[in-house]
């Protein structure tokens, strides 16, 4: 898999592919990524990016022509362009061909068109459900807004989807495009050390969907199936005055998944019961929510 970033600070993104799963991830180059500065594709003495809105308002709008020439750079025009193979208009960058004049990056075959995605505050939510989509994905741009947004005709023109990280503000799409990155590189098989840490999560997926398991060995964990994770307990036993719960600690496999699961449920119901409505839940769970929720009135 391979991503391609689009953002006016590329030396933002130098810790984090120096640390942790992004680290392992590129030096097994399991995933690649590419970072392309906004400012090399302007042509004023300034670089500029950015200019004020039409109709007034506060703060500045990402340009349009750099943006679409950045994204040419990368083999990528408008979306009926690349879908019929057409030449551009002169408003729009034309792209580099391939020798039979189909459009494709130098020195690069023709290949499906990547998916094109703008971080913008305006976004849908991205979930756990849309890392797992992108994961299957060959190749992921990430344009990186900033400043009050982007020119709307880049996300008309280019964009396949617009996503974002959560219900709030941030400076620059930079930190989104490193939370896309993280939890979507996590999901393709090899990142991580444990194939069956990606299934046995929160947001996970459901018992149905688990690929992991040992045949033989009884299992003590439910798939999420759209629910938050259960509470994790390590040595020392007792610890400040509380003790590790027993039951995790008695062997019995079917009690703790169980248990488990209960917990699930709980989390569920105090920090985000909007999950409830969505998630998978047999007859058994909803017998357990029903317990919990008369436990705590």
């Amino acid at each position: 898999m391979r991503f391609e970033i689009v953002t006016i600070f590329p030396g933002f993104f130098a810790g984090i592919f120096e640390n942790g799963i992004l680290r392992r991830a590129l030096a097994e180059e399991l995933v690649t990524v590419g970072l392309h500065d906004l400012r090399v594709f302007t042509h004023d003495r300034h670089r500029t990016v950015d200019d004020r809105p039409f109709g007034g308002g506060e703060g500045m709008v990402l340009k349009a022509e750099p943006l679409a020439e950045a994204l040419a750079s990368l083999g990528i025009g408008p979306k009926a362009v690349s879908e019929k193979c057409q030449g551009t208009t002169s408003v729009v960058p034309p792209m580099p061909q391939n020798d039979a004049g189909a459009l494709a990056p130098e020195g690069e075959p023709l290949a499906q068109r990547p998916t094109v995605i703008l971080l913008s505050a305006q976004g849908q939510r991205f979930t756990q459900a849309v890392a797992r989509e992108l994961s299957r994905i060959d190749r992921v741009v990430l344009i990186c807004g900033r400043y009050e947004g982007v020119d709307e005709r880049i996300n008309q023109l280019y964009c396949d989807m617009e996503l974002s990280i959560g219900d709030y503000v941030l400076s620059g799409g930079e930190l989104a495009a490193a939370v896309v990155m993280d939890a979507t590189m996590r999901l393709i098989p090899g990142v991580l050390g444990n194939e069956a840490s990606g299934e046995f999560e929160s947001f996970g997926v459901t018992d149905a969907e688990i690929t992991s398991d040992t045949q033989g060995v009884p299992r003590s964990q439910h798939g999420a199936g759209g629910l938050l994770d259960y509470p994790h307990y390590t040595r020392p036993a007792e610890f400040g005055g509380l003790r590790a719960p027993e039951v995790l600690m008695n062997g019995d496999h079917h009690e703790i998944r169980r248990w488990r699961r209960k917990q699930q449920l709980r989390k569920t119901l105090a920090n985000r019961p909007d999950l409830l409505e969505g998630a998978a839940l047999s007859a058994e769970d909803r017998l357990l929510l029903e317990s919990i929720k008369q436990e705590e009135c």
